[in-house]
């Protein structure tokens, strides 16, 4: 998997609190962030939030070793934590920690299912696919961090399902939960027959419904400043 690589400019701010937080976000466009980790005291830094917001809406940022340029000074770094807003498309806060190459990271990967369509248990036993799992917990060097991981069903069957030993991972990548012993080996994915109580919720969520509800609620033109 080729990784992709991700820059943040970040200066150091010497005032903490939410008084000193709120003024920076007003008065900079700024998020306020703390770099913690590594066997180093926690910095208190800040990222534009323009940078910030669009990282984050790659899926892959969250798996990603960043790069932290702090006023010309680099660090390695992964996110641990995201405050957003709870109404407004806003930033309010971001965790970073450390990254140093001999120490295991543990840290979530979200995964990619792939063959649903075509699955043995969907084409030919009209079967629906349940994802009992959309991430897995790994522990791996940081030149082990696979930005997610794929989960091939092609060959599932109804009524089968795949565990977490079931998996293939990247090389050097671990199972949080399967270093617990065979409890720990969760399932991860299964192929059911539809129940009759389930069809109209099924029908509700189908491609098909989105064209109405687009038509339904028209975008509104954004308000002029």
């Amino acid at each position: 998997m080729s990784k992709q690589q991700f820059v943040l400019e970040t200066k150091t701010r010497a005032a903490a609190g939410k008084g000193a937080s709120r003024r920076l976000r007003r008065s900079e466009a700024a998020v306020p962030a703390i770099l913690y980790g590594g066997g180093k005291a926690p910095a208190n830094i800040s990222v534009t939030h323009k940078d910030l917001a669009h990282a984050v809406q790659n899926e892959v940022f969250f798996t990603s070793i960043i790069t932290l340029n702090i006023e010309g000074t680099a660090e390695s770094a992964i996110i641990k934590d995201l405050q957003r807003h709870p109404a407004q498309p806003r930033i309010l806060h971001a965790d970073f920690q450390r990254v140093q190459d001999d120490v295991e990271l543990h840290i979530n990967v979200p995964l990619h299912f792939l063959n649903e369509a075509s699955s043995i248990g969907v084409k030919q036993g009209g079967g629906i696919v349940s994802h009992l799992m959309t991430e897995l917990e790994i522990t791996c060097l940081p030149k082990n961090l696979p930005p997610f991981i794929e989960v091939d069903i092609a060959g599932l069957g109804l009524g089968q399902s795949l565990h977490i030993s079931d998996l293939k991972l990247p090389e050097g990548v671990r199972s949080v939960s399967l270093s617990h012993g065979a409890s720990g080996d969760l399932a991860v994915v299964s192929i059911n027959l539809l129940r009759k109580e389930d069809a109209p919720a099924a029908a509700a969520a189908t491609p098909a419904a989105a064209p109405a509800a687009a038509k339904a609620a028209p975008a509104k033109a954004p308000a002029k400043k």
